[in-house]
């Protein structure tokens, strides 16, 4: 079935968040995004509301629509519903195509080479491609289209960190370390790497923003 308009502005603009381009509590302009994307505001329209319902963004009443801001709650939900599609995706690691298997140390070594030009949102993205490479092991759309809303989400979580260097760097070699263990087929191991993994991750984030909202 062919995409509307909308649902491909919604794409652009979802993409826009992921990437670090729309960060938490930016207003969506109709105008400026109508001329930036070449769209009418109602096809602009129809994009926010396609993205509500990802919560993504919120409208507000009186004052339009903005990219929303998470509550620790949110990251909590965010983290528990990543561990289910990741280790999904390592468990099925041992069938899954070469392709999708190549994926992940693809987006390891993408990481590496933006820390290594101290491109620290650069890292933060990489980090988000080799997570849905994680998921994508389990070869179903319906998980991938899952990550895909899920760690557009995510980002919005990333911003409530002060240093994305701090954040993200100890995470390189872990990223590392987890693509080992699946090439030693040492699938076990990974999925508890893997849950650790996450629960570090997202404790660090809720730590920041319990001391911020202080």
């Amino acid at each position: 079935m062919a995409r509307s308009t909308a649902q491909r502005v919604a794409d652009a603009l979802r993409t826009r968040i992921e990437g670090g381009g729309l960060p938490p509590g930016t207003q969506l302009s109709e105008e400026a995004l109508g001329r930036d994307l070449g769209v009418s505001r109602n096809t602009l329209r129809e994009a926010f509301r396609l993205l509500i319902h990802e919560s993504l963004v919120v409208h507000v009443l009186n004052r339009g629509v903005f990219v929303r801001v998470l509550e620790p709650a949110d990251v909590t939900d965010i983290y528990r519903v990543r561990a289910a599609l990741e280790t999904a995706g390592v468990r099925a690691a041992d069938g899954a195509d070469r392709t999708l298997r190549d994926a992940v140390g693809r987006a390891v070594a993408e990481g590496e080479r933006a820390a290594a030009g101290h491109d620290w949102r650069e890292v933060g993205s990489a980090d988000l491609r080799f997570h849905r490479a994680l998921a994508a092991l389990a070869g179903s759309a319906r998980i991938d289209t899952a990550m895909d809303r899920l760690l557009a989400e995510l980002r919005l979580a990333f911003h409530a960190m002060p240093s994305p260097r701090r954040f993200h760097e100890p995470f390189l070699a872990r990223n590392r370390a987890l693509a080992a263990l699946l090439d030693d087929g040492a699938y076990d191991r990974a999925e508890a790497e893997l849950t650790t993994y996450l629960d570090d991750a997202r404790t660090l984030i809720l730590d920041v923003m319990r001391e911020t909202s202080r």
